[in-house]
């Protein structure tokens, strides 16, 4: 993976201490906070419980709340509700393979149990490797072995620490994301493409890493345009933002025809559980069996767009209403910072900025040596990033997103 040298062993170790207490904390406060009764997605356990599922459920259940019902679900049952086609597959898969190396204790606990102990082992190793490729990504773009430890330190400290250890796929799409950067920066694109592809299998927001591709793609094209056949050249440009489009775009296609196949097109019915068909009847979920959703008249049948407009509310300013303001209070910090980051960068290198990160050295036989730190001309492409995040996500997402 990487050379373990001094300031790595001391991000891998801070992390690892991390995940410890932060597993020992969930389950202390899962066990003296009484949950909040909310109107979220709580199936029913259909497995008997032992004296051993019980231990593992008060000492891991405090991660399986909210969003993690729908991935630990989706692992157990498939996609049974039109809701679950939300949660992309791959974090479910993650975790069967990981319920398949606890085999030898399958006769004592359920599946469920080994899914918890799945999650809890798997995020905890996925948020390790992905502050150490993070610190590493941090080395190769900043050139500031300092600024790049302090950054994967506080990556582990994040507010959203609780999410790297709850049965979320952050803490997986995390570590592809953030490998996929670093073998980008090495100008190993084809590997580069391949994590990009599997992130976005697990997180649909990995659609947008196809802007590190094309940003890296293009800089190599005016890099050498004075130095090759130009035509030659933008004809290769081309063809490889293609190539990028295409394979980050191919997991979340087939994810959507897998949908259209399931609601859209019949086919055999399969049975469910009666105690999962109640709870569709009582929460009003929409199932296989059911009549044809609206979205498969669609010119582009996409479940996904369909889901996030009429389940969760999300659509452009819609989440400002007066009784969010203390959750906007909550998220300022981190939109202050990247506006306040943006600002800065963008005064700093107002030619940089106009180019789109595309500025050529003045003297290419003795090229400019690159500004180590924030603001180095590398961070162009990751601050445009997180900008278009923060613009995008205060007017179109829940404002709990930032927080």
């Amino acid at each position: 993976m990487w050379p373990l040298d001094t300031s790595r062993k001391e991000v891998l170790g801070f992390a690892v201490s991390c995940r410890v207490l932060t597993l020992v904390l969930q389950a202390l406060f899962n066990a003296i906070i009484p949950d909040h009764h909310a109107e979220a997605f709580s199936p029913p356990r259909l497995a008997p419980s032992g004296s051993v599922d019980q231990l593992v459920e008060s000492l891991l259940g405090g991660l399986s709340h909210w969003d993690a019902e729908h991935f630990l679900f989706i692992a157990e049952h498939g996609y049974l509700y039109e809701h679950n086609f939300a949660f992309f597959p791959g974090f479910p898969l993650v975790l069967l393979v990981g319920t398949e190396l606890l085999r030898p204790l399958w006769g004592l606990l359920s599946l469920r149990s080994c899914l918890l102990i799945s999650v809890a082992s798997l995020n905890s190793l996925f948020s390790v490797l992905a502050a150490l490729a993070l610190h590493d990504l941090g080395c190769l773009v900043l050139r500031c072995p300092r600024q790049a430890f302090y950054g994967a330190l506080l990556f582990c400290l994040s507010p959203a620490n609780v999410f790297l250890a709850a049965g979320y796929s952050e803490a997986l799409f995390a570590l592809l994301t953030f490998s996929s950067l670093g073998q980008l920066e090495r100008g190993r694109s084809w590997t580069s493409g391949l994590l990009f592809a599997l992130a976005t299998g697990v997180r649909s927001n990995g659609l947008v890493n196809v802007g590190f591709l094309v940003h890296s793609q293009c800089r190599g094209f005016f890099s050498s345009l004075m130095v090759r056949n130009p035509l030659r050249q933008l004809l290769k440009l081309m063809g490889s933002v293609f190539l990028s489009v295409l394979t980050l775009s191919l997991p979340f296609a087939l994810f959507q025809y897998y949908a259209y196949t399931q609601f859209c097109l019949p086919g055999p019915a399969y049975p469910i559980p009666k105690p999962l068909l109640q709870l569709a009847v009582d929460k009003g979920y929409r199932i296989v069996e059911g009549n044809e959703p609206p979205w498969c008249s669609w010119d582009l049948p996409l479940i996904y767009s369909y889901i996030q407009d009429i389940y969760w509310n999300v659509g452009f300013l819609r989440y400002y209403e007066l009784k969010q303001v203390p959750n906007f209070l909550l998220a300022a910090p981190v939109a202050i910072l990247v506006a306040w980051a943006t600002w800065t960068y963008v005064t700093t290198h107002p030619w940089l900025c106009l180019t789109l990160g595309m500025q050529r050295s003045k003297n290419r036989e003795t090229p400019e040596k690159p500004e180590p730190g924030f603001l180095s001309p590398r961070v162009f492409v990751y601050l445009v990033h997180a900008a278009a995040l923060l613009l995008f996500g205060g007017l179109c997402l829940h404002v709990q997103v930032f927080q």
